[in-house]
């Protein structure tokens, strides 16, 4: 089998549904934000995420966005992640943002202004970019509650979803806890997903599955830890958007000892994704490229990737439809 190319697999239109708006700052935007703040970067901008382990990422984290303190730097926060994804070939992506990250602006503030810089790129025909609020582990049912009855009364049309991010084993088990507000979301309309089976175990993705009602799940690579809950994901047609360097930073020694390998056999519907792509110094294409050596994919093996993010996107049914047809298009041609 012919290899891809990379100028064919950044040629074909993407679909991302695991990436995190916190982890697509660039250097020099974090060298400039802290300049205006006054801030002294805890490292080196060009080495500031170089964490001995995800606490220390994520306290990294805090630390830029917290950088972020008006509406119109926000807005050209995500004006700039649209800039990136257009210039890799992604059509489509929904971006996971976090409210507690960002401690200079309000959620409404936050919400409106990514709103604004996604409604901006889309004009300027660089794709279509949709945001999923997500939960803090360490935070309680009641503000968990309270981000989905903010997202009810907001009527940002860019918000289609609810996810739960943040440190697994540090948290312990919170699927219980935070059944009600997903419960919520159920109710509103809101497509679920959640972080589950990185650094949780396999009981992760089962509660994800049984509490939370998720139709998809982010990581969620160690359900093949358990055959019960490896069956559970296929009996529910459960896709799993799988971030191969990211697991492989805080998971695995290398890809050789991933299961994508064994997901795929399995016949898992699953999704490759960067997560944070500017912290781990990747991009959608450098991964579908990793990917496709690993797997030795070929042209339909990447379309049917796409396909398969496309089908577990919490768009509209019309908007899904658009995306087949020109992803299609642009295969055929």
């Amino acid at each position: 089998m012919t290899l891809l190319s990379a100028e064919r697999v950044r040629a074909v239109p993407k679909v991302e549904l695991h990436i995190h708006l916190e982890g697509t700052f660039r250097p020099a935007r974090v060298a400039e934000l802290a300049a205006i703040a006054g801030e002294e970067p805890p490292r080196p901008v060009d080495r500031l995420f170089e964490a001995d382990n995800l606490a220390d990422f994520l306290e990294t984290l805090d630390w830029v966005c917290g950088l972020v303190r008006d509406g119109p730097t926000a807005e050209q926060v995500a004006y700039d992640f649209a800039a990136y994804a257009h210039n890799q070939g992604i059509v489509y992506a929904e971006v996971i943002v976090n409210p507690t990250h960002w401690s200079g602006l309000s959620t409404a503030g936050l919400f409106t202004a990514c709103a604004r810089g996604f409604d901006r790129a889309q004009a300027a025909g660089l794709g279509d970019y949709r945001l999923l609020p997500s939960i803090l582990r360490q935070q309680t049912e009641q503000e968990a509650r309270e981000l989905v009855e903010w997202i009810e009364g907001a009527g940002l049309d860019r918000i289609i979803g609810l996810s739960i991010d943040g440190n697994e084993e540090a948290a312990g088990r919170t699927g219980p806890r935070f059944a009600p507000a997903y419960a919520d979301a159920a109710r509103i309309g809101l497509g679920r997903t959640a972080h589950a089976g990185e650094s949780s175990g396999a009981e992760g993705v089962r509660d994800a599955i049984e509490l939370l009602g998720v139709s998809r799940i982010d990581h969620g690579v160690r359900c093949a830890e358990d055959p019960a809950v490896l069956a559970m994901v296929l009996d529910n047609s459960i896709t799993l958007n799988v971030c191969p360097t990211s697991n492989c930073t805080l998971l695995y020694s290398s890809l050789d000892d991933h299961p994508i390998r064994d997901l795929d056999a399995a016949g898992v519907r699953y999704t490759i994704n960067t997560d944070d792509p500017e912290t781990l110094g990747i991009t959608l294409c450098s991964e579908l490229m990793l990917v496709s050596s690993h797997l030795d994919w070929g042209m339909a093996d990447l379309v049917a990737a796409q396909h398969r993010a496309i089908d577990a996107a919490f768009c509209s049914d019309e908007d899904r439809a658009v995306l087949r047809a020109l992803l299609d298009q642009t295969v055929g041609t």
